[in-house]
């Protein structure tokens, strides 16, 4: 294993809470990420150097980005809204059965739909939800103790997904015509020493990037699940991360922590990039209602 000590670049330090969802505009070439508790939204122009605050309201648990553009947000009590230029207008009012919950992590697959799971409540534990086009919302999965990071392999043939309590990260079968999920089983599991397994991504070497959650640190695992290397953060709460650049060799690391500064340290909340020659994978359009 390889242990990776790279010069982070500060990209951004709006303080958040929970900095998550790091995610590559293509149409835009502008990277998004928000921060979940305080529901702000933001974006960075690597060419002009700018970022800025461009939406604050409910909570936002993760966003995909349509294909004509406008980002879907995935927020509290199950709700879906698209928000496009400061517009926000509502897909769906929220699910019953998750009142007290919100979305958590979410990624749309080759076919245009989503992938969005939620967190647990005092009565039961999280799920993992398929979001067809159409607007129809299928379980996938269930009993997840906290639903995160999701990626699809190069081939298109398997699904990556992280349970953090379980501190494991499953693999399923994926049949990209239907959208259904099978065969799960273990792809990696931590330690409590290694933090939590958080956000993710693949690379095009078909590497699985994964955050740790109070590990300090980024894990970059073999298509056969076998820990390559890590690259360590001055935080502890790597959230998750992202390829984007016009060649997908920029890795963009959201943090968390940037309201108790004092103990986690002077750079918790801020948005990092750095560059270690490694391309990336762009990520699919979510297509829904189109």
């Amino acid at each position: 294993m390889e242990q990776v000590t790279p010069r982070l670049q500060i990209v951004a330090d709006y303080a958040c809470h929970i900095g998550e969802n790091p995610l590559w505009h293509s149409l835009e070439q502008k990277i998004y990420w928000c921060d979940i508790a305080t529901g702000r939204l933001f974006r960075y122009d690597p060419i002009s150097g700018e970022h800025q605050k461009c939406y604050e309201g409910d909570v936002i648990g993760g966003f995909t980005i349509q294909s004509d553009g406008s980002l879907l947000l995935f927020m509290a009590e199950g709700a879906i809204r698209r928000w496009r230029s400061g517009e926000v207008t509502t897909i769906l009012d929220g699910i019953e059965e998750e009142c007290g919950s919100r979305f958590n992590d979410v990624i749309a697959d080759p076919y245009g739909r989503v992938f969005c799971g939620t967190m647990p409540t005092g009565s039961r534990l999280g799920r993992l939800y398929r979001l067809d086009r159409d607007g129809t919302l299928t379980v996938a999965a269930e009993g997840i103790g906290c639903s995160n990071g999701l990626a699809f392999s190069y081939d298109r043939t398997r699904l990556y997904y992280t349970d953090s309590n379980a501190r494991e990260i499953y693999l399923f079968d994926y049949d990209e015509r239907s959208g259904m999920l099978s065969n799960q089983r273990i792809f990696a599991a931590t330690s409590e020493s290694d933090g939590v397994p958080d956000g993710a991504t693949l690379d095009a070497s078909g590497c699985l990037w994964s955050a740790q959650w109070d590990g300090g640190c980024v894990i970059r695992y073999t298509a056969d699940g076998e820990e390559e290397r890590r690259v360590g953060f001055p935080v502890r709460k790597v959230s998750s991360l992202t390829f984007g650049g016009s060649d997908y060799c920029d890795i963009y690391v959201t943090s968390a922590g940037g309201d108790n500064k004092t103990n986690e340290g002077a750079f918790a909340g801020c948005l990092f990039r750095l560059n270690l020659g490694i391309r990336g994978v762009p990520e699919y359009f979510s297509r829904i209602g189109q």
